[in-house]
Formats: structure tokens, sequence, C-alpha cells
């Protein structure tokens, strides 16, 4: 008789927290969070001034391909509880139009892989909460840049709206370059 190989991810932990000198998990960890994961947690743990975030485990990648592209029962509860825990230590909430909480998003892999990893940078911005940044940082350019910077790295990463070869441009520079001349 065959015996059905248990998934990680079913019953183990999810999502670690890191930074603001504390960890749930350490530098020998890199199987579970990855190599930036690892470190970032073995940073928080060492005290270093690293922001408050998150690693969610690679046992949920490997749950996700090994279960037609879907993810372990508890994953959203744990996300939720990681990011109230972000918006209570930093005092602002993602989401809000007017004292918004913005987040970079960073795959990351059990093995070192330099430049093929992806990042979004500004999660959390979007028409409303781009004004609130604004008026929080006093500075409408660097809000805009921030919401232009969103919209191009989620277009590019999650969309794949780029260049499909090196003789082609990029639609979002394209864009951006004809609003500079009107």
């Amino acid at each position: 008789m065959a015996t059905k190989k248990k998934d990680p991810a079913a019953s183990s932990k999810l999502v670690y927290a890191f930074g603001a000198g504390a960890a749930e998990g350490n530098g020998t960890q890199k199987d579970l969070l990855g190599g930036k994961g690892a470190n970032l947690a073995e940073m928080g743990r060492l005290g270093l001034p690293v922001p408050p975030g998150f690693t969610i485990t690679t046992e949920v990648c490997t749950h996700f391909y090994a279960n037609k592209k879907s993810y372990p029962k508890g994953l959203r509860e744990e996300v939720e509880v990681h990011l109230k825990g972000i918006e209570k230590k930093l005092g602002r909430t993602f989401g809000d139009p007017k004292n918004p909480l913005t987040v970079p998003v960073r795959s990351g892999a059990r093995a070192s892989m330099p430049g093929m990893m992806d990042t979004i940078l500004n999660l959390g911005l979007n028409d409303k909460t781009v004004e609130g940044l604004a008026q929080v940082s006093k500075n409408p350019r660097f809000a805009w840049d921030c919401y232009r910077r969103f919209v191009a790295m989620y277009g590019d990463v999650v969309l794949e709206l780029k260049p499909l070869d090196r003789t082609e441009r990029d639609p979002f520079e394209v864009i951006l370059e004809k609003k500079k001349l009107a």
C-alpha cells in the first residue's frame, strides 16, 4: 500500500515575522525562508535596524505547484495577522487613503539566484492612497513617482507587460515619455 506524501505546508507555520529587533526565524533556515528571508530574520534576531516585515515560507511555493496552483489553507489568515502587526508597529494602515502603508514584495529561493528574483515596490499604492502619501510626505512628486514605479513593476512582474526582446521598448517608458512631452 502506497503512503500519501505529507504536504509540509498543511500543518506548519507558513509566515515568519522579522524586524524591529526581533525575528521568528534565523539565518540557518535558508531552506524554509529562502536566502533573503533567513538573512532578514538573522539581522532582526541580532537587533539590527530592520524594518518590520514577514517571509512566506518556501513550503508555500512547493504546495502551490504540487496542488494545481492553490495556496495552503490558513495562508491568507497568517498573512493578514502579520500585516496587522506591521501596521501596528508603523502606525500606518494598508489601503488607508490618509496614512497608507506600502510594502515591498520580493521573491526568494532556497539557493542564491542573483538577478533572477522579481521585486515589486510600493504595493498598497492606488489612485487614492497616492494622494495620502503625497500629503504625509509633503512631497507629491515623490508620491507619484512611487506610484509610477509600482505600476511599472506590477505590469512587468505580474502582468508580464514587458519588451519581448532587446529591440522593443518598455511600454511604460513609452507612455511616460509621451506624458512628459504633453
